[in-house]
């Protein structure tokens, strides 16, 4: 309970320091005498980046890796594409242009660098080990007593995972799909929350993650599939209607093999949307203290941010659990014997 109450406060801290953070790096970033455009500043904050905005005036900048058929491999700071005004030059016969990285004249690269997203990818995970490092600690230290601190937080939230969550949804031979799921849920879970910080990527709310994460989930549900599984996409009417009607077949095979694809993308599409939206939401209420300049305005706004803050952080955690109870179905599909 204790430890409980200690996370409340600090959420309920974290969240009030968020949206006053949020307010003061946008306020930073507009400069005076020009009007503020809240797109721009929208955009500039859901968007990847090669450098890493702390508040204005202040970035870390992130190494570029390039690979092109005529200059071959290529490591250097993103900090070359800024002059002292900060505004974007060519480097080595690169061009940053809406944080893609082209050749001059337009030629293509490979990009391999670690963007602000990799990045908080790359925190996220890191932070992932060290929490569950410690509640596997904790599992050692009280073997046969009653858990505590950080271990007494987590327990239940894996046994929820595990006991109404992945065993209803798979059956008998959850065990082996037990370990990615429940990482599936923290990874995704946690990410959620980080993005939700002042200054931290929304790398939860990128197109790309979410399609490798629903990939995984692909590839692990056809390589788990049993017989029953391609014979319902083969026979979906399982012959009650006899193979004269070969017509109806000719359409539901289509249906059947579009949906063994349309499952993932569902799941990279709801997480991604979901996600960014939230941000956007947040920004754009953010936004009106700084269009109306108003203080009455800027009170309001900080209010309601601080709301949809609190009610991200449900989203945070729905999202994590609704990737996880569909993943889960997939793969109680895939496995389900013949009755």
């Amino acid at each position: 309970m204790a430890f409980g109450s200690r996370l409340f406060k600090l959420g309920l801290f974290t969240i009030l320091l968020s949206v006053v953070s949020f307010q003061q790096l946008i306020a930073s970033e507009t400069k005076e005498g020009e009007k503020f455009d809240p797109s721009e500043m929208i955009n500039h904050h859901i968007m990847d980046s090669h450098s890493w905005e702390i508040f204005h005036g202040l970035s870390i900048y992130l190494p570029v890796i390039v690979y092109s058929e005529e200059n071959g491999l290529d490591v250097f700071s993103s900090s070359n594409f800024y002059n002292e005004a900060h505004e974007v030059i060519p480097y080595m016969g690169y061009v940053l242009e809406h944080e893609h990285i082209f050749l001059e004249g337009g030629a293509h690269v490979l990009d391999f660098s670690i963007t602000k997203n990799v990045l908080f990818l790359f925190i996220n995970s890191i932070v992932l080990v060290l929490i569950f490092l410690a509640v596997a600690r904790g599992y050692k230290k009280n073997a046969g007593k009653a858990p505590s601190g950080i271990q007494s937080f987590f327990e239940p939230i894996i046994i929820f995972v595990r006991d109404d969550i992945v065993k209803p949804n798979i059956g008998p031979k959850y065990e082996k799909f037990l370990p990615y799921l429940l990482t599936l849920f923290f990874f995704i879970w946690f990410g959620n929350l980080l993005g939700l910080l002042p200054a931290a990527a929304n790398f939860s709310g990128n197109i790309a993650v979410t399609m490798v994460l629903a990939a995984i989930t692909l590839i692990i549900t056809l390589a788990s599939s049993k017989k029953t599984y391609w014979l319902h996409i083969v026979d979906p009417l399982g012959n009650s209607l006899g193979w004269p009607k070969f017509l109806l077949y000719l359409i539901l095979w289509p249906i059947e093999i579009v949906g063994i694809f349309i499952k993932p993308i569902a799941l990279m599409v709801r997480l991604f949307a979901n996600i960014t939206a939230g941000h956007i939401i947040i920004l754009s209420i953010l936004s009106l203290t700084f269009i109306y300049q108003s203080f009455a305005v800027g009170v309001a706004a900080t209010l309601f941010a601080s709301v949809m803050n609190m009610l991200e952080l449900f989203v945070a955690l729905l999202q994590a659990y609704v990737f996880t109870l569909l993943t889960s179905m997939y793969f109680g599909q895939a496995v389900e014997e013949h009755h």
